[in-house]
């Protein structure tokens, strides 16, 4: 059966290179005395175009001549920056000015003049990460301004329910987690991306998160976890406003295909559709689209992918990626690398979900290629990795430097790869649609919930003290004040629900006292344990006394902007009786998920055998 239909499958400008900034040894001769570009004397620096700049570049600060592209942005529809070259051809690294720059004490050659120069230049290369990063005088603080300016910015929470998810908690050490929602957009806004996503009559069209997967840091930072959500999955999305048009997305009343949110005013309303669904609070986002894509594998030097046959992914009505390859592992880069981020014509069913697969491996694969070349001593490669990964990537502002990003990335690499949990959300089959797909409620939630209790994924945390949940401040109303609407949500997915529970369980709070108590008569619904929620702070108290009035723990005690006042839904969990058991939480992660992990170097996608060659 036909499943998961999507749009059609699918290298960016040259990158400026650092040679185009004059840091170059051509600055000196043989000798090591500078030459004409280097500046005449006193150590002033020329500007771009050979003139004087006098006082640009004196022995004191070393600075070259100014830098244009600070000026020489446009702004897109989004206000986001366009890079625009610019910078100054004859800057240099600080500290060269003096004996670099001419007019300083031996200036002439002989005996002293080579060991001067390769003093110069290892100490130039000892430091260029530092130029690179985080910036000094001179050139090195010119370039990390050019690398900030490259970077897209976006707002990151367009929604109007953010109270929704509750930031992390710290752990005993103070130490918080970090939620990252990754993002691959397939726009069709440049002639680069039309040519690499095809599909010409979309130039320009509205552009889809057809890629959204969510990156936990644990707070001690010792495992990540990934939940990746198919592009296929239907869901509600949250009202969302567009920062630049002002433009009003409303709430969606029916189910819609999750990688439609980011048309809805931008990555922001993607991060806020997670959080709607989830309940997991997200600290930043990183979106990239199909350059992005092609650009970064370039300079990564290529991502080793495995299939366990021979796969050319297109077929005679056009379906398919391109993606050619042969049985066994190849390093991919460039398009290449693209087409296998994006090929669903060839793996496994032809669907999403192998696609989502496809995609694990080649992340697991990535992490593991950038830690071993993490110590590069190739300024000119190091460079080269700086320009494109600040020109490929939008982030929320919160993000937007490269200080900040390289902060990041250094809390990322903690984690080793053994420690690192690829997984799907798990799904089914939509009822509203067969050839979409669904969060399956029980496991789904399941996997949500051990994300936000900080709990790793692979069940090798060490064990955790439960933290007690503090009695509400606010003091609660009278018992016979306390409005209270019961909901049956005893519906699983093998069992269907117990008839007249809500009524049953309403009943009984009356008989507590709660004599506001009334059973909502909607059908049942599914709800793994039970749960009570309050939409404010001032109905915390009132929702805690119901719970102590049942024997439901306080953790269970839920703020939700989904209800209009204290409303218990009795979960799968209390089918019968009434006396409520909390069960022992499960927190292994569902075989549904469909794990892979980071360090598995074995991994292989299965080739459709209908997308073979010999």
């Amino acid at each position: 059966m036909a499943r998961s239909g999507v749009r059609g499958e699918g290298a960016r400008p040259r990158v400026r290179q650092a040679d185009d900034l004059g840091w170059d040894d051509s600055l000196y001769d043989e000798n090591g005395n500078p030459t004409d570009g280097g500046g005449a004397s006193g150590g002033t620096g020329g500007d771009a175009t050979g003139k004087d700049a006098t006082g640009k570049g004196s022995a004191s600060t070393g600075r070259g001549g100014d830098s244009a592209h600070a000026d020489g942005r446009a702004a897109g529809r989004d206000g986001r920056p366009v890079d625009k070259d610019g910078a100054d051809a004859s800057a240099e690294p600080r500290g060269q000015g003096r004996h670099g720059g001419g007019g300083g004490r031996r200036r002439g050659g002989g005996d002293g003049g080579h060991p001067r120069r390769r003093r110069r230049i290892l100490r130039w290369s000892a430091s260029v990460l530092a130029l690179l990063i985080l910036g000094t005088a001179g050139a090195g603080y010119l370039y990390y301004q050019h690398l900030n300016d490259n970077i897209k910015k976006d707002d990151l929470n367009l929604g109007d329910e953010k109270d929704r998810a509750a930031k992390s908690k710290a752990n005993a050490a103070g130490q918080t987690p970090l939620n990252i929602l990754l993002i691959g957009s397939d726009a069709r806004d440049t002639k680069e991306n039309q040519s690499l996503g095809g599909a010409k009559d979309t130039f320009g069209g509205t552009p889809l998160a057809d890629v959204q997967m969510l990156l936990h840091l644990s707070a001690d930072r010792s495992n990540m976890s990934v939940i990746s959500m198919p592009r296929d999955t239907l869901l509600k999305m949250p009202k969302c406003t567009d920062p630049d048009t002002k433009k009003v997305y409303p709430a969606t009343i029916g189910l819609v295909m999750t990688n439609t949110s980011l048309g809805r005013g931008g990555p922001g309303c993607t991060v806020a559709t997670w959080e709607k669904l989830t309940k997991i609070h997200i600290d930043h986002f990183m979106k990239i689209d199909f350059s992005g894509v092609v650009s970064m594998a370039d300079a990564i030097g290529g991502v080793p992918v495995c299939v366990d046959a021979n796969v050319y992914s297109k077929d005679s009505q056009g379906h398919g990626s391109g993606l050619k390859l042969k049985k066994g592992t190849t390093p991919v880069k460039g398009t290449q690398a693209l087409a296998w981020l994006r090929t669903r014509y060839g793996f496994e069913d032809n669907t999403d979900i192998g696609r989502t697969k496809a995609q694990h491996q080649y992340m697991n694969s990535m992490v593991r290629q950038l830690r071993k070349n993490a110590t590069i001593s190739n300024p000119g490669k190091l460079r080269s990795l700086a320009e494109t990964a600040t020109k490929a990537l939008t982030v929320d502002k919160g993000l937007g430097s490269v200080l900040k990003l390289y902060d990041l990335g250094n809390e990322l690499k903690k984690v080793e790869p053994k420690r690192i949990t690829m997984t799907t959300m798990p799904w089914q089959w939509a009822v509203s649609d067969s050839n979409r797909v669904e969060p399956k409620p029980v496991e789904a939630e399941q996997l949500f919930r051990l994300v936000r209790e900080d709990i790793a994924l692979d069940g090798k945390d060490k064990k955790k003290t439960a933290t007690a949940v503090k009695a509400s401040t606010d003091p609660a109303a009278a018992d016979d004040q306390i409005g209270v609407t019961v909901q049956n949500g005893t519906r699983t997915d093998a069992l269907g629900p117990v008839g007249g529970r809500a009524r049953t369980v309403s009943q009984l709070l009356v008989g507590k006292g709660f004599t506001k108590a009334e059973a909502d008569t909607s059908p049942a619904t599914t709800e793994e344990t039970t749960v009570i929620r309050y939409p404010s702070a001032d109905l915390q108290g009132d929702a805690q006394a119901v719970a102590k009035a049942l024997g439901v723990p306080l953790s269970a005690v839920k703020k939700s902007t989904d209800v209009s006042g204290v409303t218990l839904v009795v979960g799968a969990d209390w089918r019968e009786g009434t006396a409520y058991k909390a069960k022992a939480q499960d927190n292994t992660t569902p075989e549904s998920a469909d794990v892979l992990n980071g360090a598995k170097t074995d991994a292989c996608m299965h080739v459709n055998k209908d997308y073979t060659w010999s």
